[in-house]
């Protein structure tokens, strides 16, 4: 009986043995199962940012290079410009040129600025008169893109005379003569094309050897 007894009691010591061994080997491999699910999801997590910052880096890197390409970025990178972009920056519309849009614009050259009395030059660049110069270079850009097929396209199919509505809101007169273009602004001053269809990434400019004044 006492034999019986105590068989009874190693066979339940080895059992429960048996269970708490096994109990720490389940908490064993879920700690192990936890800490390989943890390393999982923060590998992701960094494998996600990596992207994330790779993926930022490549739009950094094609805006800067739309902006280079822009309208501004092509005038800053032509030294026969360089008058009209330090215009552009007094009028605070280098940002828009830069920015993605689709502009057609008239570039007056050094040249062209100098055409105009000193004094009329000086006084546009004044910060008191910003908002006459800007309105002087918004006369110079057309919204959307016009290329000298179109453009030639659209004089001849207007009897040799058509007129767009610029940014400030005024027109401009566009003839041919033989081969160039000719821009009537609105004071009947003309202007001619000396440098045609730039493609930029926001538009298209032409470069001209007048600065263009419209109707008082």
């Amino acid at each position: 009986m006492k034999f019986q007894k105590l068989s009874i009691v190693l066979v339940a010591l080895m059992f429960s043995s048996i269970a708490l061994t096994s109990c720490k080997d389940d908490k064993k491999e879920a700690e192990k199962m936890r800490m390989e699910t943890e390393k999982m999801e923060m590998e992701n997590a960094k494998k996600a940012e990596q992207e994330q910052m790779e993926m930022k880096a490549k739009e950094d890197a094609m805006k800067e290079e739309a902006r280079s390409n822009s309208i501004a970025g092509m005038a800053m990178n032509n030294n026969d410009l360089s008058t009209l972009v330090t215009a552009l920056k007094s009028a605070d519309l280098a940002t828009m040129l830069s920015e993605p849009g689709n502009y057609t614009v008239f570039a007056p050259s050094n040249q062209a600025f100098e055409k105009l009395p000193q004094k009329q030059r000086d006084a546009l660049m004044m910060p008191e008169n910003k908002e006459m110069l800007t309105s002087v270079l918004q006369y110079h850009v057309i919204p959307g893109k016009i290329t000298s097929d179109q453009l030639a396209a659209a004089i001849k199919s207007n009897k040799g005379s058509y007129k767009v509505k610029t940014v400030k809101g005024d027109e401009l007169t566009f003839s041919m003569s033989g081969d160039q273009y000719i821009i009537k602004d609105g004071s009947g001053k003309k202007a001619q094309v000396i440098l045609g269809n730039q493609e930029a990434s926001n538009g298209i400019v032409y470069i001209i050897d007048t600065v263009l004044m419209a109707s008082k």
